[in-house]
């Protein structure tokens, strides 16, 4: 979104307050254990994409996901009224990706592991096809 100074501030300020009313304000059964993640801010200051993560499978997202839509009008209300600026930002909610593309991550590195394990137990008992040191020397030359 954006790198402007005032923006992040304002982002990292939206994310406690959101983070705190979801804890203590918003008392929807549809709401999972939730974990914002990241806020992040337009230049302009008008949008807001709050980024969360929820513990739990399909069914506990798609729940999240309508409570938070549901209390979106309350969380801009709170955001407002903590910032104190003049106009205060839509909310966008986004479902994180980052639990999934870690899970990717440490199945790849694991496949890598266990290759290179496989690897190493072929070169235990490999030996050269010619001599150790295919080389000339000049020093043998002579």
């Amino acid at each position: 979104m954006s790198d402007n100074p005032r923006a992040l501030k304002l982002a990292g300020t939206i994310k406690k307050i959101v983070a705190g009313a979801l804890e203590t304000e918003i008392k929807d059964p549809r709401l999972g254990f939730v974990t914002v993640t990241d806020v992040r801010v337009t230049g302009d200051l008008q949008q807001a994409s709050v980024f969360y993560t929820v513990l739990g499978g399909e069914e506990e997202r798609t729940g999240t996901a309508a409570a938070l839509a549901s209390a979106k009008g309350r969380l801009r209300s709170l955001v407002g009224s903590q910032l104190g600026i003049r106009l205060t930002p839509s909310l966008e909610f986004h479902l994180d990706a980052v639990p999934e593309t870690a899970a990717t991550l440490d199945k790849a590195l694991h496949e890598a592991a266990l290759r290179d394990a496989e690897l190493a137990k072929l070169r235990e008992n490999a030996q050269y096809a010619g001599d150790a040191d295919p080389y000339k020397h000049p020093e043998e030359d002579a």
